[in-house]
């Protein structure tokens, strides 16, 4: 058997040029939605249960995706068709979602904007790892990250630049500003473009082909999960414990969320353990009981650096314009101004993860891949604790600094410290479960921050980025227990052919 051919500079781009579309249409949900749920009445404290879709749907979609994907071949090959499926959702989902007439609608179409944009995005870090032979993984997943950047950049700063040329950037109440309208008209545009350049620039290896190189890791002998109904005790138990505490205590309604999907977990694992079916949900179950070592670990390092981003995400726009600007009506000029910074702000993040895409792998070279990638966590931590105290907005932009680094970390790294680990036939399904660990923070953070907040911190939306850094330097913390790759990861990619 021989390994897969090394892929131009090329092809490489190709393969990754449909991520500067989901992301652009991510990077406007991320810098915007929380403003429209403002828009349309929502208070501070509701905006993390009305973000909730956004990780339930990655909960529910990836995995199924990725398992539907690994066992996908057809005309337009094994990935492609959900590259193109999800990007026709998310288009219709970002042309209604700026003319919701109420916050239910606006919370109805960020749904099927983040399940339509996981229907897409799941299959495409599998696409890298099929395609891709060892030595050039890293430089595959680092042009993900620069497309990522470029799209969220653009994507983030678009309301701040129709602003400059005179488009409307405050409506009657009740109405989304046309800034934000026209934006998320032309993100559409985008996706579509960006996603259909890769689907028909690219090719796919058959099923039989893929298994036969010798760079892919043979699928794991069949897995004894008669003892599955342990950790399944000890999910159902602390589930059911917590909402006993939460009914007892009266505590935030939210909550239920999380001890509900704690035990839900739980009686999950135990059907496994008796099971005999040879579904899909039983071979997701599985495989996610079985996981590989290597991913054990970085679900730690997902989980809290996840965590951090989801805050950052939700409370940017209310911290900065109540602390930095001296506004929480989103009808006031001040506000609106506010808003746009922190889509300036979003944007400067995702320009300097442009930058750090570049400088990363020399960083790798020298200090490894988990030294790496505990220094950026580290100057991401350093940069969200910044906006306690930061009062100029400007200087928010060397915070954003230090986020941009960590952000570029955490979509690549972690990436090339798995993929070596995962049998071909099943990297789709593997990548879905290890977005378990992007998802299940999220929604602990949308369970748990908002009560937080009100409970410890009279419900200051900028102590919800401080406990975001906290959770970064956690996960630098928890690096430190990943072993570093072989040399073979580490090692610069042979130069590809142009």
């Amino acid at each position: 058997m021989s390994g897969k051919p090394e892929l131009s500079v090329r092809q490489i781009l190709n393969m990754s040029v449909g991520f500067l579309g989901i992301q652009f249409a991510f990077g406007l949900q991320n810098a915007n939605v929380s403003r429209i749920f403002q828009t349309l009445g929502a208070h501070v404290a509701q905006i993390p249960a009305l973000w909730i879709a956004a990780p339930l749907t990655g909960l529910l979609v990836q995995p199924i995706i990725g398992y539907a994907s690994d066992r996908t071949w057809g005309r337009f090959g094994r990935r492609r068709p959900y590259f193109l499926a999800g990007a026709v959702l998310t288009t219709i989902a970002l042309l209604v979602m700026p003319d919701s007439p109420a916050l239910w609608v606006a919370a109805m179409m960020l749904w099927l904007m983040d399940a339509s944009v996981n229907v897409s995005m799941e299959p495409f870090r599998a696409f890298v790892a099929d395609q891709l032979p060892t030595a050039q993984r890293p430089l595959g997943f680092a042009l993900q990250t620069l497309f990522i950047g470029v799209g969220a950049v653009l994507s983030s700063v678009l309301p701040w630049v129709l602003a400059r040329f005179g488009v409307a950037n405050v409506a009657p109440p009740g109405e989304i500003p046309a800034t934000v309208r026209i934006s998320f008209y032309v993100g559409g545009g985008v996706l579509m473009g960006a996603v259909l350049w890769t689907v028909l620039t690219t090719r796919e290896y058959p099923p039989e082909r893929l298994r036969g190189f010798a760079d892919s890791p043979p699928a794991p002998r069949r897995l004894d999960v008669a003892r599955a109904w342990r950790p399944g005790i000890v999910l159902l138990v602390l589930g059911a414990l917590g909402i006993g505490l939460i009914r007892h205590f009266a505590l935030d309604r939210q909550l239920y969320l999380l001890a509900g999907g704690l035990a839900f977990g739980g009686a999950l694992f135990m059907w496994l353990s008796r099971s005999r079916s040879r579904g899909m949900v039983r071979q997701v179950m599985a495989d996610l009981y079985g996981m590989p070592r290597a991913m054990r670990r970085l679900a730690w390092v997902q989980f809290f650096s996840w965590f951090a981003m989801f805050a950052l995400w939700i409370y940017t726009t209310p911290a900065v314009t109540a602390v930095q600007f001296g506004s929480s009506n989103p009808l006031s000029s001040a506000y609106n101004a506010g808003a746009n910074w922190v889509d300036v702000l979003f944007g400067a993040y995702n320009g300097f993860a442009v930058l750090a895409a570049l400088i990363i792998p020399q960083i790798v070279r020298r200090a490894g891949v988990r030294w790496t990638h505990v220094i950026n966590l580290a100057a991401a931590a350093a940069g969200l604790i910044s906006f306690l105290w930061v009062r100029d907005p400007r200087w928010l932009l060397l915070s954003m600094l230090g986020v941009g680094f960590g952000w570029a970390s955490i979509l690549s790294l972690p990436y090339t410290l798995l993929a070596d680990s995962l049998p071909a036939e099943k990297m789709g399904v593997y990548m879905g479960i290890f977005n378990f660990f992007v998802v299940i923070p999220q929604l602990l953070a949308a369970s748990v921050l908002g009560a937080l907040l009100e409970a410890f911190f009279d419900g200051h939306a900028v102590f919800g980025l401080v406990l975001g850094g906290v959770s970064l330097a956690l996960a630098g913390l928890c690096t430190l227990r990943v072993a570093e790759p072989g040399a073979g990861v580490l090692a610069a990619a042979p130069a590809p052919q142009a």
